[in-house]
């Protein structure tokens, strides 16, 4: 897994108890994780079709840097299933873990579905020898 990005918890993003509101969390997901599916498929017209069940293990608070990591679990003829982990910076904490995000590559035409030609071989490839995505551990 590479962890990608980083936020930074605002007051903005606390819910009641003055902790990471739930809600912002899964935005953040889903963002970090398009953005993630995108640039491994080389193309912009992905849209989210599910994300499975979200586990929120530990709260973040004010002031907290949050990362996400990111790794690509399958890949069918259309779509891509992309694993995301929330967690401290600092401490290495999990915050929450976001099992399977599956996006759809679309035609940007009629809105179906259309084959991206890209195998899990061929995304490890990619990391690997520097096509496309730069990461960092």
């Amino acid at each position: 897994m590479r962890f990608l990005s980083r936020r930074l918890v605002m007051p903005s993003d606390l819910n009641y108890a003055n902790a990471l509101f739930g809600g912002r969390a899964l935005e953040w997901i889903d963002e970090e994780a398009a953005i993630y599916a995108i640039c491994q498929l080389g193309t912009n017209c992905l849209v989210t079709k599910h994300i499975s069940e979200i586990s929120f293990e530990s709260p973040a608070k004010q002031g907290d840097i949050v990362e996400f990591g990111l790794e690509t679990k399958r890949v069918g003829r259309s779509s891509i299933t992309v694993r995301c982990l929330v967690r401290n910076n600092a401490t290495k904490t999990t915050i929450c873990l976001a099992e399977e995000i599956v996006f759809v590559k679309i035609n940007p035409d009629t809105g179906k579905p259309e084959a991206h030609h890209k195998t899990l071989e061929t995304l490890q490839n990619q990391a690997l020898y520097g096509d496309g995505l730069k990461m960092t551990e």
